[in-house]
């Protein structure tokens, strides 16, 4: 069997009518910095160096809708308090999950649910 081409990452892009809108919640929420803008796009790079992967799921857990993004952070509890701060609408609360992951879902300008979590020590 030939050997499969490798996957070196996977970029989501989620769409926006005004991508500029998006500008404050990425740079203000997660502190992100805009390394690409071409008016149409606006690309956000991560300092992580974690291997690509793809979740599918019919849920969220526990019971929650699936997310358009999840978002690992080293600090939830910090960044669910900027997100309070800042107005933006918290949609599932701040939550210790069973399967070890401080997570809650804000809302972003385009109504995209972003799952922001971090792991449990």
């Amino acid at each position: 069997m030939p050997r499969l081409a490798a996957v070196l990452r996977i970029v989501a892009r989620l769409a926006a009518a005004d991508p500029d809108v998006a500008r404050s919640f990425y740079e203000q929420l997660l502190g992100l910095e805009v390394v690409m803008d071409h008016g149409w796009i606006l690309t956000f790079p991560g300092k992580g160096t974690m291997p690509p992967q793809l979740s599918i799921a019919s849920e969220g857990g526990s019971g929650t809708p699936v997310p358009d993004l999840s978002i690992e952070v080293d600090n939830v509890d910090e960044i669910h308090r900027r997100a309070e701060s800042a107005g933006f609408r918290i949609v599932y609360p701040l939550s210790d999950e069973t399967w070890g992951v401080r997570r809650c879902y804000v809302l972003d300008p385009m109504g995209k649910i972003i799952n922001i979590l971090s792991y449990i020590p």
